[in-house]
């Protein structure tokens, strides 16, 4: 892949678990209306080393300044990959996990539980891999799932959006980060107050932590398909501030 659209930076969006690629729809028409190329990374979802290692090598491919920008558990992602890529000129954290290194995202979860905040609600199933070992999936209920990620979010859509979730591996909760882009990467981070994915309050704590750019804005966990324009603001700003 590469970069000769012109002098902005490629914006690589990244989604996280229960989620695709097509959350980013909105948010990628209007990055493309302010002259931005655009790649949605279809993440695998199997884990942090897996999905490190698997957007590194997407990112090897695209030629000059990049913004990565993660959403949810894709939050980790990036701030993972991102050392090992050149000229990645600022990480966008949108409703997302912001670890450090040695940190997993169950962890944070535990140790920042918010009671206001429902328990996700997870539902699990195994599977028969080719070696013969076991895979474990975790996904959410389609009935609570509106709720759970994206209650501002029409009807309709919201209900779509429970039906082809695609699950995560297990595993994406127990593996500790081994590296933290935020510490040497330009940051920014928008906090969804009404979340009930990720506790608003662990949003801001992982946020301020990184010394990210901060905004908040009054949107459930699917922040990018209810509030496009909040997130492709957040992104121009990171433009803005790293050009």
């Amino acid at each position: 892949m590469s970069n000769h659209t012109g002098r902005k930076p490629t914006v690589v969006l990244v989604h996280g678990a229960f989620a695709d690629a097509s959350g980013w729809q909105a948010v990628s028409a209007q990055l493309h209306q302010r002259g931005f190329p655009v790649v949605a990374v279809p993440n695998p979802l199997r884990g942090l080393a897996y999905d490190t290692a698997y957007l590194q090598g997407l990112l090897a491919g695209i030629d000059g300044p990049k913004i990565l920008v993660g959403h949810s558990y894709a939050g980790a992602v990036i701030s993972n990959a991102a050392p090992g890529i050149a000229d990645v000129r600022a990480l966008v954290f949108a409703a997302a996990f912001i670890p450090d290194v040695g940190e997993a995202l169950g962890g944070l979860l535990e140790a920042h539980a918010d009671p206001s905040v429902p328990a996700l609600p997870q539902q699990v199933f195994q599977y028969a891999r080719p070696d013969g070992s076991t895979g474990t999936e975790v996904w959410l209920d389609q009935a609570q799932f509106s709720t759970a990620f994206a209650a501002d979010v029409d009807a309709s859509t919201a209900a779509f959006l429970a039906i082809s979730q695609r699950p995560v591996a297990a595993e994406a909760f127990g593996e500790p980060a081994t590296a933290a882009g935020w510490q040497t990467i330009a940051s920014w981070a928008l906090i969804a107050t009404k979340d009930h994915a990720i506790a608003p309050s662990l949003e801001r704590f992982m946020a301020e932590r990184a010394g990210a750019q901060i905004r908040e804005v009054d949107s459930s966990h699917a922040v990018m398909i209810s509030q496009p324009g909040a997130v492709t603001d957040l992104i121009e700003q990171a433009y803005e501030g790293t050009r």
